[in-house]
């Protein structure tokens, strides 16, 4: 498997295809694994936390999903392709629908999952969602007994990071093997709850501009956060 350093992190550094492939080896594989979609946010994160950059380095596969990884590794000399977490999870569930393995998806609203699953059910009908649960619980426990009990092959969890990384993290513990990934939005997304960035803000990975433009509150959490982790990257190169 190809990757590349930045940081701490091994981030994969292959195209969305190979990404696909490793992903179902560990969905087929004996134990149980995490995928994290890593993006600027979360490695700032982790200079703060040393839990959550245990748990970033200790994940079975580190995704390059937002531009801002894509530029830092162009400046450490990698040429790499960004790979969207809710396109990845997407075609993932079109795998498991062939295959016929079994899917979980936790977090959203009741009202968001609600829809997600109608809406997936609609384009995939033969698709095996075996448990849901909204993103809204007092006791993981619970859940965590519900994932045990169910066995799902994938199980896709969008609480927002960090929880989601921190909620599968601990959710590993409790099974046996399948993959579990962090996708954020993505139920918002598949729900048709929101809007997603036009096909050319996609292409030239600007969806962050987009959302930017629609949702103005996010600019506080772009800048100068993405500056200033871009600075600290050009700082590493350089060795200062």
């Amino acid at each position: 498997m190809k990757t590349a350093r930045l940081f701490d992190y091994s981030i994969f550094n292959s195209n969305e295809k190979d990404a696909i492939s490793v992903a179902l080896r560990l969905i087929e594989g004996n134990k149980p694994a995490q995928i994290v979609t890593i993006n600027p946010e979360m490695i700032n994160l982790g200079f703060k936390n040393e839990e959550f950059a245990s748990l970033l380095q200790e994940a079975d596969l580190l995704l390059p999903d937002g531009v801002g990884i894509k530029l830092a590794l162009s400046i450490m000399g990698e040429k790499s392709s960004r790979i969207a977490g809710v396109d990845l999870a997407y075609k993932l569930l079109q795998e498991c629908e062939k295959s016929g393995d079994t899917v979980a998806l936790i977090g959203a609203s009741e009202n968001v999952i609600t829809k997600t699953i109608e809406k997936l059910n609609e384009k995939m009908p033969d698709l095996k969602i075996v448990y849901s649960h909204n993103g809204f619980f007092e006791d993981e426990n619970i859940l965590f007994e519900e994932l045990k009990k169910n066995a799902p092959a994938l199980t896709l969890v969008a609480l927002g990071s960090p929880k989601q990384e921190f909620f599968i993290q601990k959710a590993k513990k409790h099974l046996k093997n399948g993959l579990l990934i962090g996708v954020g939005g993505s139920f918002d997304v598949w729900s048709g709850e929101v809007k997603r960035a036009p096909k050319i803000y996609q292409k030239l990975g600007l969806e962050w501009l987009y959302r930017t433009i629609s949702q103005p509150q996010r600019f506080k959490r772009i800048f100068p956060a993405l500056p200033l982790f871009l600075l600290k990257v050009i700082r590493t190169k350089i060795g200062v």
